[in-house]
């Protein structure tokens, strides 16, 4: 009996791992890997800066002009104030303060340079080379196939391919 039972285990192992093989998907093997580019444009930021002279302003003197045309209008101005003899002070007050502002006032004059560092940021357009996908070649029972894959393979790896057998 024990005889029995073990060659019928043995039976059933050996159907199932027949029938295990014959069920399987074929595996072909890569032969050849052959990367497939594809040029891209990337904008990158880049920092550019330049040496500029900046002019420094500082107070220059008043012409006699603008000294004169500041008494006038002073003048002017005082006297619209006081009475008499009061009029004529406020006069004279009103064109020694209007010559002292125009004085004062000055015409803004550049009297010197100074380099300063100015950056700006920049769009830089570069060219950049890169994998697209890869073309493999490969090999199942002396048939040769390709295909193209974004996967990495190396040479000698097995892959599953689909056989399709058609009658003629």
């Amino acid at each position: 009996m024990k005889k029995i039972l073990l060659a019928s285990a043995v039976t059933a192992l050996t159907v199932n791992s027949a029938f295990a093989e014959s069920n399987r998907q074929p595996k072909g093997i890569i032969t050849e890997i052959d990367p497939q580019y594809e040029i891209v444009y990337i904008d990158t930021p880049v920092r550019e800066c330049v040496e500029v002279q900046v002019p420094i302003y500082g107070q220059g003197q008043a012409t006699t002009g603008d000294t004169i045309v500041g008494a006038i209008i002073g003048g002017a101005i005082g006297n619209q104030f006081g009475n008499g003899s009061g009029k004529d002070a406020m006069t004279v007050l009103g064109a020694i303060a209007g010559a002292d502002v125009a004085n004062k006032n000055g015409r803004k004059q550049i009297i010197g340079y100074t380099t300063e560092q100015q950056c700006s940021v920049v769009t830089q357009t570069v060219q950049q080379q890169q994998i697209r996908n890869y073309l493999i070649t490969y090999e199942w029972n002396g048939i040769y196939g390709q295909s193209y894959t974004t996967n990495e393979y190396y040479i000698g790896q097995k892959i599953p391919v689909n056989v399709t057998i058609i009658a003629k």
